[in-house]
């Protein structure tokens, strides 16, 4: 049958599959480019078939890899880079460093050559930038300590991806008959006339050709889609791969006022035309060698899935963070990503490994990248089974996490307001005024160091540590207020309260009605509903203001 299909009949098929697929992967939690390579497969020869017309998804697939790096280098912003943290810095670099090593020792292991191993062991350390991010973003952790700590080091992930594609994706790359010094030349050469013609652009030509394109927003994607398009097809004329021209496409607009705009309206594209690649990828694999593959892959895979977070949280305990904040922020890097499968296709397209690595990465891929999506879901409960084993891994003292919002706490605090977003600081601003002695928790450490001049003492914390519960000033307390919405994170407060005997009063917050009655079997002795009551209160002022000789009832 799939011979009869016309291209667009065969991409309508392969969408509607997709879409599908993708529905049932989402009921599962788990990302779509997961989806993307089992619907390839799946329509592929080794499935339904559907897969006849491959050049033009590939070259859907060429154009989706060019936005993404062009994406990234747009995010590069060399502002972000130069205040890197030393935590984020060295955490980035010590991963990379030991995954890379230890990685290619094990693929030796395995019986591959020594270009291979090389490929595969740096496949291995990179991250999904794309996965963390919706990840932490869907358990409001992306402004935790260790959610700005893990962006830091996928920061430091992201620049290696561009090293390393930009290695192998210069002339000779990694093999060629030529004397290495001659290759270095030509590359130090052809890097240096790059980024002469990339700054050029950046002072002189693309900023007023970005202000008049932003006057329309749809010319401002158009333009930007097409100077990253064209730049990667420069940077192949020129000796470059299309993946590094069109990051430093993407590069030279960082600096732009117009970044977030372009950015944010080039994500939806990036993932549709990704889409291509990665169903030509699945397509493309050979099921048989995927079998063959399979303890290798098994091997690999748990090398990621425990070397990795475990080197994490060796190196920030040492630095001086708690096992909790090292645990959790190691736990990002354990999948390969998108890139890892873009870096060996690249390889393989230049000649340098066989197909057979592609589809051994792919298999890991496949294999971390489900598996870590659950582990970080359930990082809390898995850090409360493992918490003993991981006391190892943190100093005596962890100097470094308790410097963050340290200051005079008296134990004589009355109320205790957890969350210190604008409802929850103007509660405590407004209780410290009236002479309250209020102390605030917050687990976002900017939200902790901007907090130096309010009236009430801030403390850094998660409300979903025990450990935190145990050592705060309660035995004063008469209440203690948690101002965040999620009903799951306020059940654990009020059992990790009752655990340690506080005996005072529980108010929690909820913005929904029908959360009221499951936060009081939790046990929250009031729910405040800050949207419902400001709602009242103004319809309340506004009515005297109209109707003054209606007294309220």
């Amino acid at each position: 049958m799939a011979g009869t299909l016309s291209t667009f009949q065969e991409v309508a098929a392969i969408l509607f599959v997709t879409a599908v697929a993708g529905l049932v992967g989402v009921r599962l939690r788990q990302p779509l480019i997961v989806v993307y390579i089992l619907v390839g497969i799946g329509v592929g020869p080794a499935g339904l078939g559907l897969v006849q017309a491959h050049e033009p998804i590939q070259l859907l697939a060429e154009v989706g890899i060019s936005v993404l790096l062009f994406v990234v280098g747009l995010k590069l912003d060399p502002q972000l880079v130069r205040h890197l943290g030393p935590v984020a810095l060295a955490t980035g670099l010590g991963q990379l460093a030991f995954t890379i090593f230890f990685g290619y020792l094990l693929s030796l292991g395995l019986g591959m050559d020594h270009t291979t191993a090389l490929y595969v062991a740096t496949a291995l350390t990179f991250s999904s930038t794309i996965i963390i991010v919706k990840l932490l973003s869907d358990k409001r952790e992306i402004d935790s300590l260790h959610g700005r700590i893990a962006m830091g080091f996928l920061i430091v992930q992201d620049i290696a991806v561009v090293i390393a594609l930009v290695v192998i994706g210069t002339p000779g790359g990694a093999v060629d008959s030529r004397p290495w010094w001659s290759l270095l030349v030509l590359t130090v050469a052809q890097l240096g006339l790059a980024g002469v013609f990339v700054v050029l652009m950046m002072l002189t030509v693309l900023p007023p050709l970005l202000r008049r394109m932003a006057g329309s927003p749809e010319l401002l994607v158009l333009f930007s889609v097409a100077w990253g398009v064209a730049l990667a097809a420069a940077g192949e004329l020129v000796g470059f791969s299309k993946e590094v021209g069109a990051f430093l496409a993407g590069f030279s607009l960082a600096p732009s006022l117009f970044r977030e705009a372009i950015s944010s309206r080039l994500t939806s594209i990036r993932d549709f035309l990704l889409l291509f690649f990665f169903i030509d990828l699945g397509a493309r694999l050979n099921v048989a060698d995927l079998g063959n593959d399979a303890g290798s892959a098994l091997v690999l895979s748990l090398f990621v899935l425990i070397g990795n977070p475990l080197i994490v949280v060796a190196i920030m305990g040492y630095m001086g963070y708690r096992r909790r904040t090292s645990f959790l922020a190691g736990l990002t890097v354990a999948q390969i990503s998108e890139f890892s499968v873009v870096f060996v296709a690249m390889g393989v397209s230049l000649g340098h490994v066989d197909a057979s690595a592609l589809g051994l990465v792919t298999l890991v891929g496949l294999t971390t990248i489900t598996l870590s999506t659950y582990m970080i879901l359930y990082s809390h409960v898995l850090y409360d089974r493992l918490e003993p084993l991981l006391r190892a891994f943190e100093r005596r003292t962890p100097f470094r996490e308790l410097a963050v919002g340290a200051g005079a706490v008296s134990d004589a605090a009355e109320v205790v307001v957890f969350g210190l977003g604008r409802y929850g600081r103007r509660l405590a601003r407004g209780l410290a005024e009236r002479g309250v002695r209020v102390l605030g928790v917050d687990f976002d450490p900017e939200v902790v160091r901007r907090s130096h001049g309010e009236p009430f003492p801030v403390l850094y914390g998660d409300a979903e540590d025990s450990e935190l519960i145990a050592h705060l000033p309660l035995r004063r307390a008469q209440r203690v207020i948690s101002t965040m919405p999620d009903v799951s994170l306020n059940r654990t407060l009020l059992s990790a309260l009752r655990e340690h005997g506080y005996e005072g009063l529980v108010l929690v917050t909820a913005h929904l009605t029908e959360n009221v009655l499951a936060l009081k079997h939790a046990g929250a002795d009031e729910v405040l509903l800050p949207f419902q009551d400001a709602a009242a209160f103004t319809s309340e002022r506004i009515a005297e203001e109209l109707r003054p000789e209606v007294v309220p009832v």
